[in-house]
């Protein structure tokens, strides 16, 4: 057996036929409308206007959405938003891509579980079409993690609220038509924190670029600004006071896919540092026989293993309906210890080889960061993870 993305998977018992048909669909779609152009668009830092209305065409767009407004949820499930990011990462980009072509992922729910009918109509079906978009609006300059402090206010008057404040690390902010945004209608701590739907046309509104990144660099990522904004109060998304709760119940899925794209990518480096120990020779035989060599890459394959085992219990427990909150964060640091153990050992194999651009192991070394922080760090999935357990 050879060690290659795919058949380094561990075979999962959960998997159907129709899941690997969306995985053949998919990674055709991808070698074909990505793959080619994914070097440009990361030396760009931007990618093009029109790959929305292509993800919409493949159905990427609309999946696990109601059908109601556009999306396609027969039969889907959250295996099939996995192979969603199993499959960007081994096209060459470790989150980068999703963060912002699919950034509806963490936008758009809030909307669809808390928002009226009359809002949901406005936002929810041009944004499965590709034609706008939706972002989060939660970390602000003074901390991410700590959502019960934030500080944004929205001080109602009248019909309207009035939004002042201001928020960072906002992917998918400089093109966002709308973004689901945590402010303080209230008292300090989590009870005084609503949620309110901000289009980013009303006056008041600004954002900047954050493009001089280590890693994410095809995606657009900003910061925001509220100066005395005029939000209706029919954009309230769910009750006054209740928006901690919308938050909470958004981190879940965001933090299952992001342990999922670190796998992936831990499981590219595994591929690309096989390939090259097989091929590349020195004193007299090939890398792959050096007996140093060779350990690492057992190293590799048994780290992933742990991860994909955790993750597929992870996965049907959350479809199921008993996912521990504290399980899954530290699925999420098992992952992203995993792709930093990974992307550091294929780079110490490809040597020099992983030192230039373009190289889907010097991607992902650098993308190691994003995906350790965002969603909450290590050690905030760490401390998450210990009030869950009654310490």
């Amino acid at each position: 057996m050879s060690l290659s993305f795919d058949s380094a998977r561990l075979h999962n018992p959960y998997l159907r036929p129709e899941h690997e048909e969306w995985r053949t669909q998919l990674r055709r779609w991808l070698s074909r409308e990505v793959e080619p152009f994914l070097n440009d668009w990361e030396e760009a830092g931007q990618i093009p206007a029109s790959l929305w209305a292509k993800a919409a065409e493949i159905g990427v767009l609309q999946l696990s959405y109601p059908e109601q407004y556009g999306g396609i949820s027969e039969g889907i499930d959250q295996w099939h938003m996995n192979i969603v990011s199993e499959e960007f990462t081994r096209a060459g980009s470790a989150g980068g891509l999703v963060s912002n072509l699919l950034i509806h992922g963490i936008g758009l729910p809030p909307v669809l579980n808390y928002g009226s009918d009359e809002i949901k109509q406005l936002v929810v079906p041009p944004v499965l079409a590709g034609e706008k978009r939706i972002s989060l609006g939660i970390t602000e300059p003074s901390g991410g993690s700590d959502v019960a402090n934030i500080t944004t206010t929205a001080v109602r008057d009248g019909d309207h609220y009035i939004v002042n404040g201001s928020k960072t690390f906002i992917s998918g902010a400089m093109n966002a038509d709308w973004v689901s945004t945590a402010v303080r209608t209230g008292g300090e701590g989590g009870k005084g924190v609503s949620m309110l739907l901000i289009p980013t046309d009303l006056p008041g509104v600004g954002r900047t670029p954050l493009d001089r990144k280590q890693g994410w660099c095809c995606a657009d990522t900003g910061s925001l600004y509220f100066d005395n904004v005029r939000v209706p109060v029919g954009n309230l998304l769910g009750e006054e006071g209740k928006g901690f709760w919308v938050i909470m119940t958004n981190f879940n899925p965001e933090r299952l896919s992001l342990a999922v794209t670190m796998e992936a990518a831990a499981r590219a480096c595994l591929e690309d540092a096989v390939t090259w120990a097989q091929q590349r020779k020195t004193f007299g035989k090939r890398l792959a026989d050096h007996q140093v060599i060779r350990h690492k890459i057992a190293s590799m394959k048994q780290r992933i293993n742990a991860t994909q085992t955790y993750l597929q219990y992870l996965t049907q427990a959350y479809i199921e309906g008993r996912c521990d909150p504290g399980d899954l964060a530290m699925a999420k640091v098992q992952a992203s210890e995993t792709m930093e153990f990974c992307a550091r050992e294929a780079s110490q194999i490809l040597g020099g080889a992983s030192y230039l651009r373009g190289n889907r192991v010097e991607r992902f070394y650098r993308e190691v960061r994003v995906n350790a922080i965002g969603g909450g760090s290590e050690e905030i999935m760490r401390d998450l993870a210990a009030r869950q357990y009654g310490l």
